[in-house]
């Protein structure tokens, strides 16, 4: 299961970057997780889960999803039209990075020790290096797509944490499905506005495959993969996850897609790939 998931999630980068060939970045993502979240409701509705009840809850999974699906998605597709899709992921990869000392701020169980302090500064110092090196190769365009999937981290990084602090009592499928549909909204409103009416997008075979991929493989089963693996695994091991999904992407980019990795790339990455395995793997 932890080996499929990684799969999964590394090929789901190669997907998307072969999808916005033909189809527009926030329009595109909107329309993923509007279909992701269609499906979570009728699994929710089948077995009977219930969803939340408090305004507090409500509050939570809106905030989470305005920021893991609507901030992040937003700036992913949008990046990925100008850095290739490994790149994207290495780039993704300091989630955790971004986690630790916002899960020190809001978790008392999960302090920031010297070593994950190292981690992070080993991310940051990665992350730079592969900074000047899209502002040497790709310039100022490939940097600020670098610097929105860093941004896409941040936002996912804190709504795990908000996540993990207040709503853990929400049932996997309801939390999942919640946040995919109240975030796709601003998504679709967004892309209807500055990319026109999804009915005169270019709806090649290779873009709705894509489409199919991501939504039924990238979204419904890898997130219920993952919450099954939360609740059946060790942390640290969900944790390590992040160490084999950008490798597993820059390999799909090569194959198939032809991108090529840069020394930068390839310097800064494992400087990146480094620091996360300082922070996840148990120190004793």
């Amino acid at each position: 299961m932890w080996l499929t998931l990684c799969g999964i999630w590394g090929s789901t980068w190669l997907a998307i970057k072969l999808g916005l060939r033909d189809l527009p970045p926030i329009t595109f993502a909107g329309i993923r997780f509007a279909l992701a979240g269609a499906v979570l409701f009728a699994i929710i509705w089948l077995s009977g889960a219930r969803l939340p009840r408090s305004r507090r809850d409500w509050i939570l999974l809106g905030y989470t999803g305005l920021l893991s699906i609507t901030v992040n998605y937003a700036l992913v597709f949008w990046g990925e039209q100008y850095i290739s899709s490994g790149l994207a992921a290495l780039l993704s990869a300091t989630v955790p990075l971004f986690g630790l000392p916002l899960a020190h701020r809001y978790l008392q169980s999960e302090p920031l020790t010297l070593w994950k302090a190292v981690g992070v500064v080993l991310g940051i110092l990665g992350v730079a290096v592969v900074f000047s090196g899209e502002l040497g190769i790709g310039g100022p365009v490939a940097l600020w797509a670098s610097v929105g999937i860093i941004i896409a981290a941040l936002a996912t990084a804190h709504a795990g944490v908000l996540v993990k602090a207040g709503g853990t009592h929400i049932e996997p499928s309801v939390l999942a499905g919640v946040q995919m549909v109240g975030g796709c909204v601003p998504l679709l409103i967004a892309g209807v506005a500055l990319e026109g009416s999804p009915l005169h997008f270019h709806w090649t075979p290779l873009a709705l495959a894509c489409l199919a991929y991501l939504t039924i493989v990238g979204s419904v089963i890898a997130f219920l993969m993952y919450y099954w693996l939360i609740r059946h695994t060790a942390v640290s091991a969900v944790l390590m996850i992040p160490l084999l999904t950008p490798l597993v992407a820059v390999l799909f980019g090569v194959l198939f897609a032809g991108e090529v990795i840069g020394w930068h790339t390839a310097l800064g990455g494992a400087a990146i790939i480094g620091g996360v395995a300082l922070t996840v793997v148990p120190t004793k």
